[in-house]
């Protein structure tokens, strides 16, 4: 194909999908993402000092908190609330631990009825396998890198 007509055609695309798209309120998007995702921070804050005062150590107030937020996300994803806090708050609510433990229930609610084996637990690591993957692979080169260069300054 010619490269004027391929830019031509090109062009026509963009434009289509230009007019098909909804406009985009990207301000109030990226205010509600802010506010959501610090409502949700401020949650688990008020559950580590809550946690703190009460005797747990560090370590253990980290723990409970991310074990409430965890139930917390997968109760309402169970409930079919957690998307539609999502679609509200936008990015707001993939704070990480949060996003992770929806992103790790939605599958398994989802294919629950193709059974135990090729449904829940085939399915349930669709979307959150690749993060896990990633980021052990990550975390294990960075573990690398922060050995040598400690090696070398050390």
């Amino acid at each position: 194909m010619d490269s004027s007509k391929e830019f031509e055609r090109r062009r026509e695309y963009s434009e289509m999908v230009k007019k098909a798209s909804p406009p985009s309120a990207l301000l109030s998007d990226c205010v509600r993402a802010f506010v959501s995702g610090g409502f949700i921070c401020s949650i688990g804050q008020i559950l580590r000092n809550f946690f703190l005062s009460k005797g747990f150590s560090a370590d253990e107030a980290g723990l409970c908190v991310s074990l409430i937020l965890i139930a917390a996300a997968v109760l309402l994803t169970g409930f079919g609330l957690f998307g539609k806090i999502g679609k509200f708050c936008g990015a707001g609510t993939v704070v990480p631990i949060t996003g992770f433990a929806n992103s790790v229930a939605s599958p398994a609610i989802e294919f629950k009825k193709e059974g135990w084996v090729f449904g829940l637990g085939a399915k349930m690591f669709q979307v959150a396998g690749p993060v896990i993957v990633y980021g052990t692979i990550t975390s294990v080169a960075v573990g690398i890198v922060y050995y040598i260069i400690g090696s070398i300054v050390g």
